[in-house]
């Protein structure tokens, strides 16, 4: 019997930062090998996990990873599930592809737990990120930077606030690695 299995990327808000909710990758992956995955890779610290699977829905995943994270490691972690397809959208969808991409960071990518409402958007269009912009689409904001992410207003724990949605970022150089792994 053929069992169809699906490429997922899992992306963890808010771990290994600042000393804070510390989990090394290679007891991660040993943990999510408990749950039906396999191929499950990871990519940097910052909690980027690919695997396959034949659960076809993400809200089940996102569920399971957390749940399994917080029964090992002792701590709740928000997980938000992407596919290659919605990765490779994300690149196509960039609208920030004429700017001067002299950084190969820039821009970033907030992934938001859901839709954002628009009252919510435009009350984030309201503060004053001081040339930090940010345009939505779907179940992300495309972030740009005008100095760098590390002193901006433009913060996942400010986005989370107004939009009332969990959101973890990454940034373009990591997008794109994520897609180059989710396709071997």
């Amino acid at each position: 019997m053929f069992v169809f299995m699906k490429t997922y990327i899992a992306l963890l808000r808010g771990i290994n930062v600042s000393g804070q909710k510390i989990i090394k990758m290679e007891l991660l992956r040993k943990v999510l090998a408990e749950l039906d995955f396999v191929n499950i890779s990871t990519y940097i610290q910052s909690g980027n996990i690919i695997f396959e699977t034949a659960i076809g829905n993400s809200a089940i995943l996102e569920k399971q990873i957390s749940e399994k994270i917080e029964q090992h490691f002792g701590f709740v972690v928000p997980v938000r599930m992407t596919t290659l397809d919605e990765l490779k959208t994300i690149v196509d969808q960039n609208p920030f592809v004429a700017e001067n991409l002299a950084d190969p960071t820039q821009p970033y990518v907030a992934f938001l737990s859901g839709e954002p409402a628009a009252a919510d958007l435009a009350q984030l269009g309201q503060i004053d990120f001081q040339g930090d912009r940010f345009i939505s689409k779907n179940r992300v904001l495309y972030l740009w930077y005008a100095r760098s992410a590390a002193d901006t207003k433009l913060s996942n724990a400010v986005i989370e606030k107004k939009l009332q949605l969990s959101a973890t970022s990454r940034n373009w150089k990591t997008v794109l690695k994520l897609i180059a792994l989710a396709q071997k």
